[in-house]
């Protein structure tokens, strides 16, 4: 009999090991389901930011060269009356010609502050161009007076205003997807899978583009 005891004890502490390995094993469980869970969440509110932004920079993307296209009518408009301005047209055809490649980096590489520091600067060259072509149009009454030369401003001036907008969007979809990267514990996941913080669009459009030339109707 007190074999029998002992061998009983023995079991019933074998039993307890065991449960409370099977009561330790699925807590374990749990926290690393919960925990996965969690590190699944974050990442796709990253991913989820950061697709927004990409998207609120395609609208830019789609308003810049659209401004690009107009252009050309532009300059075809403006050398018929404009002959001796030919260092002026030049300007903006260059300027043009920046602008687009610098576009294009920043497409490709839209956390690179540099690409997106060279489409600040390039966009910011292009409206000086494009300013001091249309100041200097002033001084050539039938070029004002040029139907063509009127939807080409007008049509330049809807797509600034566009572009402020998009601008807009995008500042304001990156500026949340920046935040949310750099909080604890987020910006740890982050930096684990290599999310990079990206730079607003800086070229103020809007404000500081294309001056209101008074073309004649």
């Amino acid at each position: 009999m007190p074999q029998y005891a002992a061998l009983m004890q023995e079991l019933g502490s074998l039993v307890l090991a065991q449960g409370a390995a099977i009561v330790f094993t699925v807590i374990g469980v749990a926290i690393f389901l919960v925990g996965l869970a969690w590190l699944v969440g974050v990442y796709n509110g990253v991913q989820r930011a950061r697709v927004r932004a990409a998207n609120a920079f395609s609208q830019i993307d789609v308003q810049l060269k659209r401004r690009f296209d107009l252009i050309p009518n532009l300059i075809e408009v403006a050398k018929g009356y404009m002959s001796h301005e030919r260092e002026t047209l030049q300007a903006v055809i260059s300027a043009r010609s920046t602008a687009q490649q610098s576009l294009s980096n920043r497409a490709a590489r839209p956390t690179d502050p540099q690409a997106a520091a060279q489409l600040d600067q390039a966009v910011t060259g292009m409206e000086g161009a494009l300013s001091r072509l249309l100041a200097v149009a002033e001084a050539y009454p039938e070029l004002k007076a040029n139907q063509n030369m009127l939807q080409v401003q007008e049509e330049l001036t809807s797509t600034e205003n566009r572009i402020a907008f998009a601008r807009q969007a995008f500042n304001d979809s990156v500026m949340r997807f920046n935040e949310l990267i750099v909080v604890f514990p987020n910006n740890v996941i982050a930096g684990f899978f290599g999310f990079q913080a990206m730079s607003p669009f800086q070229a103020e459009a809007a404000e500081r583009a294309l001056p209101q030339v008074a073309f004649s109707r």
